[in-house]
C-alpha cells in the first residue's frame, strides 16, 4: 500500500521535542518493514521547511541546512514516490473548497489532499486526521505507539 505524507506526521518523525516522535517513528518503521510505501508531495516539504525552522514552535529548531538535508533524504529515498499537483488535482482542490465551504487556514491541506487523491493515493499519514476525513475518500493512519 502507498500512504501519502501529511507535514504534521513528518515533522513528528523528525523532530525528537514533538510528543508524537516516538510513535511516529514507531509506526512508520512498521509501514515500512512491512512493505508498504510512501507518497510525498513538495509542498509538505515547503511546509516541513517553514515549520521545523521556526524558533517560535520548537525550543531546538532545525537549521535551514540541517532541515534542506532532512528533506533531500526523504525526497530521495527509495521507498518514497513524489506526486505533484496537476490540473486534475487543482479541478479537485477548488471543488472541495466549494463543497464543503472551507476557508483560507484549510488551503494547504485541501491542496495536499487533492494532490494525493489525484496519484490514487487514499491512505494518509497524519498526525490530524480531521483535516481530511472531511474530504470522504482518505484513510488516517495516525502515530502509533
Amino acid at each position: 500500500m502507498i500512504h501519502g505524507l501529511d507535514t504534521g506526521f513528518l515533522i513528528a518523525f523528525e523532530v525528537q521535542e514533538h510528543p508524537d516522535h516516538p510513535a511516529a517513528r514507531a509506526t512508520l518503521s512498521k509501514l515500512i518493514a512491512d512493505g508498504h510505501k510512501l507518497a510525498l508531495a513538495p509542498q509538505v516539504l515547503a511546509e516541513f521547511l517553514h515549520i521545523v525552522t521556526d524558533a517560535k514552535r520548537f525550543q531546538t529548531p532545525l537549521t535551514m541546512p540541517q532541515a534542506n538535508a532532512v528533506i533531500d533524504q526523504w525526497w530521495t529515498s527509495r521507498d518514497v514516490i513524489p506526486v505533484y499537483a496537476g490540473d486534475l488535482a487543482t479541478r479537485q482542490f477548488l471543488i472541495w473548497l466549494r463543497q464543503h465551504f472551507l476557508g483560507r487556514k484549510r488551503l494547504l491541506d485541501t491542496l495536499l489532499a487533492a494532490t494525493y487523491w489525484q496519484a490514487g493515493v487514499l491512505s494518509l499519514l497524519t498526525t490530524n486526521p480531521a483535516d481530511f476525513t472531511v474530504f470522504g475518500c482518505f484513510h488516517c493512519v495516525t502515530p502509533q505507539g
